[in-house]
């Protein structure tokens, strides 16, 4: 049997794939990783930024995921579960790197002024380009906030930094993305 994200998130299939693979069935797990290794590969491009840490990223996680499916309580989530420990090995890929997060002292967020936003183009294209250019610290608190829907509060402790870090990392970091977009299509 095949296995598919779409299908795998059916409880039956997936308690089954997961049954399978706590008895060492390998199979089982190549059907598991089959399902979820894209996604898991999408978020670990978007937070290295780079092919390579992502792919070697991707296949310490899975190392992880196949050491520890024995641990996964029947109620868990698989997705879920999968994507805390992709998550956790990127963050400790960027630590690696020595990434920064710039501390701030605690600082009132204030609100975004009103941008006319109507007035330059926002392609696909373009927003993932201007990412990509982000700061790695920018970049990692931008990614898990708006594509992993983290918290601030969990990315402050995923992190070892202060709330309001991770706001104005995130407000940043959003200012950053615009001005990069705008900029692409003054010069178009």
């Amino acid at each position: 049997m095949k296995a598919s994200a779409t299908n795998l998130n059916q409880t039956q299939i997936a308690e089954n794939v997961i049954d399978r693979c706590k008895k060492g069935d390998v199979r089982a797990f190549h059907e598991l990783y089959n399902a979820y290794s894209a996604a898991m590969y999408n978020i670990c491009l978007r937070m290295t930024n780079n092919v390579s840490d992502a792919e070697d990223t991707l296949q310490e996680a899975f190392i992880q995921v196949h050491k520890h499916i024995g641990k996964l309580e029947r109620d868990a989530s698989i997705s879920a579960w999968i994507k805390r420990i992709v998550v956790n090995h990127c963050l400790n890929t960027l630590r690696k790197k020595k990434v920064y997060f710039e501390e701030v002292e605690e600082v009132e967020v204030m609100a975004e002024d009103g941008i006319d936003e109507a007035q330059f183009s926002w392609t696909v294209a373009a927003v993932k380009s201007a990412i990509h250019g982000l700061p790695h610290g920018y970049r990692t608190v931008l990614n898990l906030y708006l594509f992993e829907s983290y918290s601030h509060r969990e990315i402050a402790e995923m992190l070892g930094i202060t709330e309001s870090t991770v706001k104005t990392q995130y407000m940043r970091a959003k200012e950053k993305v615009r001005q990069i977009v705008k900029q692409q299509n003054v010069t178009r």
